[in-house]
């Protein structure tokens, strides 16, 4: 059964998670890794000034590549956009395969342990630790349904792979009858996602990280454990 204090998760952890990436402005990519290289620049860049305001030129000085090569590998800035929302889903597979609360016996302990750690994630500049899929599909849900579309897989692909473990704590701990895995793992998604945005009106973490350890209360709550989050 969960302890009263899972593990917490050092801020050196959430630095195992591959960075944003991007390339020095100016310098070519090795060859092979031009598509690579855009897709993180895109990353980079969206999170920083958002999809309307980055441009195909402002991608290639990020990623150190010319514009020959972007149009090779993309018709445009809304396939490299949709690419790249791809790319994010392969991005966040650490943080359900490598991080150290994976390996926790308990499922609650796991999605504690979970929570810890994108709360440790929760750091630096804004666009260090804001989520590439929710900044764009903000700007682009009403505009370009292919990117909505792109975002909306990536967004449920975390809930998916968020919902086992809070299945196999709903199985071991009583909670409500109404409450369903996939529920719980989109309120998750929720909440961080609005704590991105509450800490953009601030352009500072610590507000995120109040909402976080709402969030960490809200399921210790829900789950009857008590104890300090």
């Amino acid at each position: 059964m969960t302890t009263n204090h899972p593990p917490s998760i050092p801020a050196a952890a959430a630095r195992d998670v591959p960075p944003a990436g991007g390339g020095t402005p100016g310098v070519r990519a090795p060859r092979g890794s031009a598509r690579a290289k855009l897709i993180a620049a895109a990353h980079a860049t969206v999170r920083k000034q958002g999809y309307a305001a980055t441009t195909v030129d402002q991608i290639c000085a990020a990623a150190g590549v010319t514009k020959g090569a972007f149009f090779h590998h993309f018709a445009s800035k809304e396939e490299l956009a949709v690419a790249a929302a791809e790319g994010w889903t392969e991005r966040a597979r650490p943080m359900f395969e490598l991080a150290p609360h994976v390996s926790l016996e308990d499922p609650l302990d796991r999605l504690l342990g979970h929570i810890d750690f994108r709360l440790s994630m929760l750091d630096g500049p804004t666009e260090d630790y804001t989520c590439f899929v929710g900044t764009m599909v903000q700007e682009a849900y009403a505009t370009n349904d292919r990117i909505r579309a792109a975002c909306e897989a990536s967004i449920n692909a975390y809930c998916q792979a968020l919902a086992p473990d809070i299945q196999a704590a709903m199985d071991v701990y009583s909670v409500p009858e109404d409450i369903t895995a996939i529920g719980l793992a989109q309120h998750v998604q929720s909440v961080l996602q609005g704590a991105f945005v509450l800490a953009k009106t601030t352009n500072d973490p610590a507000i995120a990280r109040g909402t976080v350890t709402h969030l960490k209360r809200y399921v210790r709550m829900l789950f009857g454990v008590g104890g300090t989050p």
